[in-house]
């Protein structure tokens, strides 16, 4: 995660997006602003119903559909932790009438570890907007004798291979945190995909796994009403929907530092002109107070800013994540 703070990390961001929008010629604007955009939109999420990255998607879509005039629906198509989902984006018409909610994970984890991905998140989708970004939270069945990050890792090193640990998939964001976890720790954990975080996670309050990363939005209901005991956030600082859940870092795994976000793309090969257009109303989107606020409640942190700033983040983790994924692999 980035030292600037967020605020002020929003803020550059939020003028490097007016800055490219500035930089588009009005009349090439103008023209395609007086195109009707298609009179539905189909947002596709690569994860199952019910989970963190189909929460966030179904709270943005209808306000985008509002500042861009149109519908907009949320086409869940799960399986190969989102490739699934942005292969048919990547497939479809440039013309906005599918576009990617793309979890980090998909854009800069998969293509390091699936042997047959079936596409080029940098080459075959257009970055469009920036949206949000996250922490997750190291949770266990409430039942499993462990409470805290230290208690866990003695347990592990008692049972080697013998705790298992869901995810959303091979190569999903809390894949990765789980096995940067053995590496940096010298544990052995037995990873169980799932092809989305709500079933993981459902399993995880049934006893059937024992823990899981997940993103802080959809684990924090279930940690309040006691169904689930959160041991550690991934950030390098606490959370402030979980001020009294500690960092991995204080709990003693020095360094470790992990989050993840969602960005808006469409397939390659999309008009500038369109492109400008959308990121325009996300930008109207995101700075909806009642938005924001809705986001915060989720323990996300609105993440707005031009397509460059989208196509300059996924490069840089998709260069983090190649070191961390190593030895890992999907089919």
């Amino acid at each position: 995660m980035e030292s600037l703070d967020l605020s002020r990390r929003h803020a550059v961001a939020a003028l490097a997006g007016s800055a490219l929008l500035s930089m588009l010629p009005s009349r090439v604007f103008a023209q395609h602003a007086q195109q009707p955009l298609p009179s539905l939109i189909k947002l596709v999420v690569g994860y199952s119903a019910g989970g963190p990255v189909d929460g966030a998607a179904r709270l943005l879509a209808p306000a985008l559909g509002q500042e861009l005039g149109t519908q907009v629906i949320v086409d869940n198509r799960p399986g190969a932790a989102g490739s699934l989902g942005g292969n048919a984006v990547a497939k479809a018409p440039p013309d906005g009438a599918m576009l990617f909610f793309g979890a980090s994970p998909t854009i800069t984890i998969n293509p390091n570890v699936q042997r047959s991905m079936p596409f080029d998140p940098m080459k075959d989708l257009t970055p469009i907007a920036p949206l949000v970004d996250y922490t997750n939270v190291l949770v266990v069945n409430k039942d499993l004798p462990v409470r805290n990050v230290a208690e866990l890792l003695a347990y592990a090193k008692a049972k080697p291979g013998k705790l298992f640990y869901g995810s959303a998939g091979v190569g999903a964001s809390n894949h990765l945190s789980g096995a940067l976890l053995e590496k940096m720790t010298g544990v052995q954990l037995t990873h169980v995909p799932y092809k989305g975080s709500a079933p993981a996670l459902a399993d995880v309050m049934a006893g059937t796994v024992p823990m899981m990363f997940d993103i802080i939005a959809t684990s924090r209901p279930f940690i309040q009403s006691g169904r689930l005991r959160a041991l550690a956030v991934t950030s390098r600082q606490r959370n402030r929907m979980l001020p009294d859940v500690p960092t991995m870092i204080e709990s003693g795994v020095a360094d470790y530092d992990v989050g993840g976000w969602f960005g808006l793309y469409g397939p390659a090969r999309m008009d500038p002109a369109l492109v400008a257009r959308i990121n325009a109303a996300a930008h109207r989107m995101l700075a909806r107070e009642d938005i924001a606020n809705r986001l915060r409640e989720q323990g996300y942190d609105v993440w707005s800013g031009g397509a460059d700033l989208l196509a300059t983040k996924g490069q840089s983790d998709r260069k983090l994540w190649a070191t961390a994924s190593k030895g890992i692999e999907a089919e």
